[in-house]
């Protein structure tokens, strides 16, 4: 029996990159992409930070910048009173309801590397260890995830942190703002739905087919764009 619909934003942003790429990664599961050294020295950074904020592990040597941001969300905790969660799966269903991560009417899933909950407000980080690539979508996908699972919390800071240029992007929600940023998303989650629900999934051909995709049965792999 196939599964229900469910979605998360990284798996929307492929699918708009490539629906090819997007089905054989988060569909059918069957191509792995190999890491490159840049991706496994971010995991290895979020890996170091949960420990830091969850264990009160030591920073290794080297992680000024990390260690500043963290110190900063612990300082922000404390002095508000809240609650510190890290590495925190969210799921909602499609009626933005809270859920178990795998249960069977789970529709959207975000994952928060760090949050706090005051009361009537809360922050969401995301440790972002490329480039800088402002996306509101999906810093407000972030507040959304904390809204539904939090009905006190009232706003939500949901930031980006820059680990490699030392800076953030931030931005406040409102519970009242979530309804208008639902109605614009709500177009492309359909076209995503579509294609799960047909099977449809055309290659894409554009800038990540020459080295950046693994899907080797694709024409475009391999294609210099």
């Amino acid at each position: 029996m196939k599964k229900a619909f469910s979605w998360s934003y990284s798996m929307l942003t492929t699918f708009e990159n490539c629906p090819r790429r997007h089905y054989h990664y988060d569909v059918l599961k069957d191509v792995v992409e190999q890491k490159s050294e840049k991706l496994l020295e971010g995991d290895t950074l979020h890996e170091q930070a949960a420990a830091y904020l969850s264990k009160g592990a030591e920073m290794p040597t080297g992680r000024t910048v990390l260690k500043k941001y963290c110190d900063k969300i612990i300082a922000g905790q404390q002095g508000l009173g809240g609650k510190l969660l890290v590495e925190q799966k969210f799921a909602i269903t499609e009626s933005f309801r809270p859920c178990a991560w795998f249960a069977d009417d789970t529709w959207f899933r975000a994952i928060g590397d760090a949050v706090t909950i005051a009361g009537p407000v809360a922050l969401i980080v995301d440790w972002k260890t490329g480039k800088i690539l402002e996306d509101s979508q999906q810093l407000a996908l972030s507040a959304a995830a904390i809204f539904a699972h939090y009905p006190d919390v009232r706003k939500v800071r949901s930031e980006f942190i820059w680990l490699a240029h030392d800076c953030d992007t931030a931005e406040v929600y409102s519970r009242d703002g979530m309804v208008r940023m639902w109605d614009n998303l709500w177009p492309r989650i359909e076209a995503l739905k579509h294609a799960y629900t047909t099977v449809e999934y055309p290659a894409k051909p554009g800038g990540l087919c020459r080295k950046y995709c693994a899907v080797k049965t694709c024409p475009h792999c391999g294609e210099k764009r």
